[in-house]
């Protein structure tokens, strides 16, 4: 079992940035994939940035390329996802959930575990 928590969201005027931080506990010995999703009113929960165990691979949603990084410290068992240049767009949900795999995926049904999720909020 594995517990995720997520932290650092919050309300951001257009432009601004975010730093949003994922803590697991629990059995982490494991290989895990790291990820991000995000989830709009009314909208599915969509991927948003992956990164492997080791932090050599990243994939990213062509929506958030250029915009966001994400990185990983295995020590720490923290994710982070840096949000710059944020849109209103950008405004849901985010997610931190972890994959048992050795590569990135970016298909939610392959996490086996997820956080309970953290807000952003990107005003105009």
């Amino acid at each position: 079992q594995v517990q995720l928590v997520e932290s650092g969201g919050g309300l951001v005027q257009a432009g601004g940035s975010l730093r949003l931080s994922c803590t697991a506990s629990g059995r982490t010995g494991s290989a895990y994939a790291m990820g991000w999703f995000r989830q709009a009113p009314g909208k599915e929960r969509d991927f948003v940035a992956v990164i492997n165990w080791s932090g050599g691979s990243t994939v990213f949603a062509d929506s958030v390329k250029g915009r966001f990084t994400i990185s990983r410290d295995n020590a720490k068992n923290t994710v982070y996802l840096q949000m710059n240049s944020l849109i209103p767009e950008d405004t849901a949900i985010y997610y931190c959930a972890a994959a048992l795999s050795l590569v990135a995926v970016t298909s939610r049904s392959l996490y086996d575990y997820w956080g309970q999720g953290t807000q952003v909020t990107v005003s105009s």
